[in-house]
């Protein structure tokens, strides 16, 4: 990087919630709780998934990605929380970008897994006859690569928007964690480029894939409605329900934190939507998706109890 690119700042200060040691002891159990459940049950999720043959399908191939998602994400961002809720409350430059790169990288890859996710509902109960076609393991392990390759080089190209950037101060983040909208407003570079590649990028990985989800969503309902059988009502929507919520909570609660900046700055509540995309979905995600899946739950029941 040439000299006059380079920040002259080295070191940002993540805001802290609160400054009530006791609110930071309980906000430090909390977010150490959602930690361990979000490693823990996406952990147990994976393993499950990998050690059950009958689990061997696209749907659950797709969850395995979510879950390894989820635990980045919560890697990602609540160590360096609960550290800064403990110690310091600091995070080098270099620091910074690796979790805002590695953060982006996961959110819009699950942003465009949810499609993914979403398709391979729509063709087991729209198009049942022709599934094990469309849906081969190859054509899996291909939309599964496009998903990642996606989400990775679309946070590439926002993080090395930043580089060129200047950082003068103050550098104090209005945020927990290093999140392109938050960093961008400490910028004492024109920021043009970013906000209208930012934008752009929101657009697509959640508005387009959002559009996608909610129409492969209305050929399913329109199709689980012309089922006769009550039955057979239900075990549909048992599978797609939980989908959709998750679906539902993640899109909305990353469409505003994107969209806000243009808005202004709305303080705790803007921490309180990110904590919900951050930490509590990816902690929730395994609650939701095999709570009511009874096929997962006999696995589950025979990878803990062998005999």
């Amino acid at each position: 990087m040439a000299p006059e690119n380079q920040s002259t700042v080295t070191m940002f200060i993540l805001q802290s919630f609160v400054d009530d040691p006791w609110i930071q002891d309980t906000l430090f159990s909390f977010f150490f709780t959602l930690l361990m459940v979000a490693i823990v049950g996406n952990g147990l999720i994976i393993t499950t998934i990998h050690r059950s043959p009958s689990l061997h399908t696209p749907m659950y191939f797709f969850l395995v990605n979510l879950a390894l998602m989820d635990v980045i994400c919560t890697a990602t961002v609540l160590p360096k929380v609960l550290q800064s809720l403990v110690t310091e409350n600091t995070i080098s430059y270099g620091g910074c970008l690796t979790q805002m790169f590695i953060f982006s990288w996961v959110l819009g890859s699950e942003l465009l897994l949810f499609s993914a996710m979403a398709y391979d509902r729509y063709l087991a109960i729209c198009r049942p006859l022709h599934y094990g076609t469309l849906m081969s393991g190859r054509a899996c392990v291909a939309l599964a690569t496009f998903v990642w390759f996606t989400g990775a080089l679309n946070s590439l190209v926002l993080t090395c928007l930043m580089l060129p950037l200047s950082f003068c101060g103050p550098n104090l983040i209005s945020h927990f964690f290093c999140e392109i909208p938050s960093v961008l407003m400490l910028s004492c570079s024109p920021t043009f480029i970013n906000d209208i590649m930012t934008v752009i990028a929101d657009m697509f990985l959640t508005g387009l894939n959002f559009l996608l989800t909610m129409i492969s969503y209305g050929f399913i309902i329109a199709s689980i409605l012309r089922i006769r059988s009550a039955e057979g009502k239900k075990r549909a929507f048992s599978t797609c329900s939980a989908h959709l919520i998750v679906v539902t909570l993640y899109y909305s609660t990353v469409l505003y934190t994107y969209v806000r900046p243009a808005l202004g700055t709305a303080g705790i509540l803007d921490k309180a939507i990110a904590v919900l995309y951050t930490t509590v979905t990816p902690s929730l995600n395994p609650l939701i998706y095999t709570l009511r899946n009874k096929e997962f739950k006999t696995s589950f029941k025979k990878l803990i109890f062998p005999n």
